[in-house]
């Protein structure tokens, strides 16, 4: 099956869909600083340039999109059919990505955490999530929790 659409709309349809200050990634920010969390955003000098950077307490969050870092429910395991080898090996690239950067992060001493697009449908279930990444402090008790 074709594209519906000629390569110059397929690129500027593709340019219009954000990295960065997604709905998604908007309610995790307002639900870590509602909790009392302090960040900062995309931060470029560590691996995977993070969503959410708490670095006093060496957490780095990522939001993901279900469709476009291959998550295992509904959402991600959708696959065009159009083009449908591109899409493979777009997610594929994109979830190589992030175990690369998680573990890079990990061997840097930092917590990661990854919140998915569809963990928002369950917000009880993911302030709680939030709560215990905010309740672990390396500062205090010598950096034990």
């Amino acid at each position: 099956m074709t594209d519906v659409y000629g390569p110059e709309k397929r690129s500027a349809v593709m340019r219009r869909v954000k990295g960065a200050g997604t709905t998604p990634e908007l309610v995790v920010r307002q639900l870590v600083w509602r909790l009392g969390g302090r960040y900062r955003l995309n931060r470029k000098d560590l691996p995977g340039k993070p969503d959410i950077v708490l670095a006093g307490r060496r957490l780095a969050i990522f939001v993901h999109g279900c469709f476009w870092h291959g998550h295992d429910c509904a959402r991600g395991a959708r696959v065009p059919k159009a083009n449908r080898d591109y899409w493979l090996a777009k997610v594929g690239r994109n979830r190589v990505r992030d175990v690369a950067a998680r573990a890079a992060l990990e061997a840097a001493g930092w917590r990661v955490e990854t919140v998915w697009e569809c963990d928002l449908k369950d917000a009880a279930a993911l302030e709680a999530r939030a709560k215990g990444w905010l309740a672990h402090h390396p500062h205090r008790n010598g950096g034990r929790g």
